[in-house]
């Protein structure tokens, strides 16, 4: 029996592991101990934390196992192509890792390989601005965090130190980025590639609650092609993926497109979507398999990418009363639909980033219009 080795053990992870069980391997799921979800339901469980390279690959050399791998998690990837590399499988590069866990060297990749993207500055302090010539409204983040923690949107110099301690403080290298703010619609995109051949799986719209802190409400997939084709955006995708050396993993890319067609990338993160898209939503909306794909390529076999069906699929996030009565509303009307569901009790408080969300549901159906309109509609 193959041995598969999992980075992590949280509700995110519940999917690989369970898919991995169903292709009949033996799971060995590492995480710092936290009685998580996926602790009980691993073959093996080894209470180490994702981020400790060195004992994970002496683990993983005494197992002997033939694949390793996570989804949704940026951190988990650097662990992923270190023991993979050296063990000899098939993973992305260590150097791979750095560039495309680091938001300013994936900047600096991007400008070296004529990847369309925002004008970045990296500061340890607001001071390191000085000088330079600054169009307002910016866009501050940290250089390394995922989940919308501690992006803010600046309209003048006055908010720029407050913005910039806070993205710090989310850093792990306690570094910021100040960037140009992209107008447009934001999109993300699912890809798989295998021994550097990429393959577009889904586009998705995407749906924030805006500045500034610009936290995911939902996503819907097949995103209607407006001002943009799937090839154009393949072509900017895949020279990014090119450009951080992702050639054997799942990816998740995030973009602008303005009302004139032109695409600027935000980030990509060499795993796939979190927040249920690569999960759930790519499946419901394709058929495509993603996390089997993810376990495929893992283990250094082809990934099946053939589209079985053309649905809609959303996940929407319960921020208030609103969102509860949508809730209601598909439950009743079509219950059908709902694929995951958690809701808890609604609190009156300010959302920063996606860990004060309320809840969820994720849906899927053949009526686009039906599930299109859950997040489209305001009431």
């Amino acid at each position: 029996m193959k041995k598969i080795a999992i980075l992590g053990a949280s509700l995110f992870q519940v999917p690989l592991i369970n898919k991995a069980k169903e292709m009949g391997y033996e799971t060995h799921v590492f995480a710092w101990k936290a009685d998580d979800v996926g602790e009980s339901l691993a073959d093996v469980f080894h209470p180490i934390s994702i981020i400790e390279k060195e004992q994970i690959l002496k683990e993983c050399l005494d197992i002997g196992v033939d694949a390793i791998c996570s989804i949704g998690s940026d951190v988990a990837t650097i662990t992923i192509n270190y023991v993979g590399e050296k063990l000899g499988i098939n993973c992305n590069s260590v150097e791979s890792s750095k560039i495309a866990t680091n938001k300013h060297l994936m900047r600096k990749a991007f400008e070296e390989h004529g990847v369309p993207s925002p004008r970045s500055i990296l500061v340890s302090d607001v001071s390191d601005l000085e000088g330079i010539e600054l169009s307002f409204p910016m866009i501050v983040k940290p250089t390394d965090r995922s989940g919308s923690r501690g992006i803010n949107k600046v309209y003048d110099y006055s908010q720029l130190e407050a913005a910039i301690e806070k993205a710090k403080a989310e850093s792990f290298e306690k570094k910021a980025l100040v960037e140009d703010f992209v107008e447009g619609q934001e999109y993300s995109v699912e890809c798989i590639s295998y021994h550097g051949e990429h393959h577009l799986l889904a586009i998705t719209k995407k749906y924030t609650t805006g500045a500034p802190h610009f936290v995911e409400r939902g996503h819907f997939e097949p995103a209607p092609e407006v001002n943009f084709t799937r090839e154009s955006i393949e072509k900017v995708v895949f020279s990014a993926l090119d450009a951080l050396q992702i050639h054997d993993s799942a990816s998740h890319t995030e973009l602008k497109v303005d009302e004139d067609g032109t695409i600027k990338l935000i980030e990509v993160g060499a795993r796939m979507g979190g927040d249920f898209i690569g999960s759930h939503l790519v499946e419901l909306s394709t058929g495509i398999d993603y996390v089997k794909a993810v376990i495929d390529v893992a283990l250094d076999n082809p990934p099946d990418i053939r589209v079985k069906k053309q649905h809609a699929s959303a996940v929407v996030f319960i921020f208030d009363n609103n969102d509860l009565e949508k809730y209601k509303r598909v439950r009743d009307e079509h219950p059908e639909y709902i694929s995951l569901e958690h809701v808890e009790d609604l609190i009156d408080s300010e959302v920063f980033d996606s860990t004060d969300r309320k809840g969820y549901f994720v849906v899927g159906g053949e009526i686009q219009q039906y599930v299109y309109d859950l997040l489209e509609k305001k009431d």
